[in-house]
């Protein structure tokens, strides 16, 4: 592998020396300033920098700041006078990988250049072997719109944590096993287990037993030596509690204990656990509202909510179906070993007409039926089961109840105009259930045009009381 290599030093002599030693080896660039290796940095994008720390101009620990800030796993070698511990502690803190002192042994240099690319060369290892799960064992969260790139972006940046706990709110349908999946395959725990726990599917006098073990003999039934519980399983992994809300209080308070210390006991033990394992819980019940109603601890709420992400239902990402319908035309081609090659543009219509109750779920179940049970080359709307009633949504011909025929001497085409503004800036705030940045998204806006316009109208037009 021919790596590449920036050295950053304002004496000459240092660059041509270790340009001299190593450029058989490496693709070797030189600069005596970091302004200047700043500006070919994106372009050159360098496996390792040598940057020495008292450059003229920006000094190396505000270069150093600078390329991290871009590369956040870049390795970067700092070059120093002389041993000023301080300054070499700054860099350490801010990401350096090493540090040598002039001036420079180059046997020594060799072996420190070596060891930085070995390190390298295992983290791009790691990667692709990490993408390569993801795409052999998690499937896309396929999607263009702006909400779920803006979920994925987030997705990327919280992963980077071994433990810190995500909660997935949504319906029921839209992804949120995915989305946990995901997380976990794109977190330093990648190679660790996954679990899976329906919360909702076990019996309430069974849940703990299930998540935490228990010790032979703990209860009449128990296996004879005893029993792992699945967060046990998941160590040094990720476990997932989907339908959290669906816990009962005495697995709450276990639950809650476990997630502060990483600490538990099996049923019937009293032999203290320990594990490293992330929790991620999703649900689609409100649990702020089981809160007040005494449902749901508070504190296990704050606890397992360190990150929070919302999902958004089908209806609310409608751009995406003609996405999701390719994605799960191939997929059951090859499943069922048909060849359905493409949906026939009225079914299409109607699947951006329709009204998604099972969001993503219910497309995958409709595109599966067609798929399995179409007699000719492209899916019709009766394949999915779609008729032309399905094309109109109810909600749609609101829009015009109210608006008069066009008269003989015209009409106000202005105040026209306004009354459907209106109208789909309050549908758009509805479908994005209060949240004015994906009503914005829904209406192709910038989020600041959208506040303006939407205050200006609601200011003209209140809503009226029932």
């Amino acid at each position: 592998m021919n790596y590449t290599l920036f050295i950053v030093d304002d004496e000459k002599t240092i660059r041509e020396g270790i340009t001299a030693y190593v450029e058989d080896d490496y693709s070797v660039f030189t600069y005596a300033t970091a302004e200047e290796a700043l500006v070919d940095f994106s372009k050159k994008k360098p496996d390792l920098i040598l940057l020495d720390i008292g450059l003229p101009g920006m000094n190396g620990i505000t270069a150093l700041s600078r390329f991290k800030a871009v590369d956040a796993d870049l390795v970067v070698i700092m070059i120093t006078a002389y041993e000023d511990v301080e300054s070499v502690i700054k860099c350490m803190k801010q990401g350096a990988w090493d540090y040598i002192v002039k001036p420079l042994q180059m046997e020594g240099l060799d072996v420190t250049i070596s060891n930085a690319l070995e390190t390298i060369r295992l983290r791009r290892e790691i990667k692709d072997l990490q993408e390569g799960r993801i795409k052999e064992e998690v499937p896309c969260f396929i999607g263009e719109s702006q909400v779920i790139y803006d979920i994925m972006t987030y997705i990327e940046k919280v992963a980077k944590s071994p433990d810190t706990p995500v909660l997935i709110l949504g319906e029921t349908g839209t992804g949120k096993e995915l989305l946990a999946s995901t997380t976990h395959y794109r977190s330093p725990n990648f190679a660790g287990p996954f679990i899976t726990v329906n919360c909702a599917a076990i019996p309430k006098n069974l849940i703990e037993s299930e998540l935490f073990g228990y010790a032979k003999g703990a209860f009449s039934g128990a296996s004879a030596s005893g029993k792992m519980g699945l967060i046990e399983m998941a160590d040094k992994g990720t476990l997932f509690l989907d339908e959290v809300g669906d816990l009962n209080p005495d697995a709450q308070a276990k639950l809650l204990r476990f997630m502060e210390n990483g600490e538990f006991y099996r049923v019937g033990s009293t032999k203290k656990q320990h594990v490293s394992t992330r929790i991620v819980s999703a649900t689609n019940r409100d649990l702020e509202e089981m809160i007040e109603n005494g449902e749901f601890r508070a504190d296990l709420y704050f606890r397992i909510s360190v990150i929070k992400i919302q999902v958004p239902t089908l209806n609310q990402r409608q751009e995406d179906v003609q996405i999701f319908a390719a994605h799960f035309l191939k997929f059951f081609n090859e499943k069922f070993n048909r060849n359905v090659t493409g949906i026939h543009r009225d079914a299409m219509a109607l699947l951006r007409q329709y009204q998604w109750k099972g969001n993503v779920r219910e497309l995958k179940n409709m595109m599966e039926r067609g798929v399995l049970t179409a007699d000719g080359p492209e899916l019709t709307p009766g394949d999915l089961g779609l008729d032309q009633t399905d094309s109109t949504r109810p909600e749609d011909d609101e829009l015009f109840l109210d608006l008069p025929p066009l008269p003989a001497d015209g009409v106000d085409l202005a105040a026209v105009k306004e009354e459907i503004d209106r109208f789909y800036f309050s549908r758009a705030m509805e479908l994005a259930g209060g949240n004015e940045s994906q009503a914005a998204r829904l209406l192709k806006m910038k989020h600041h045009a959208f506040r303006y316009q939407y205050k200006k109208l609601m200011e003209e037009f209140p809503p009226t009381e029932a």
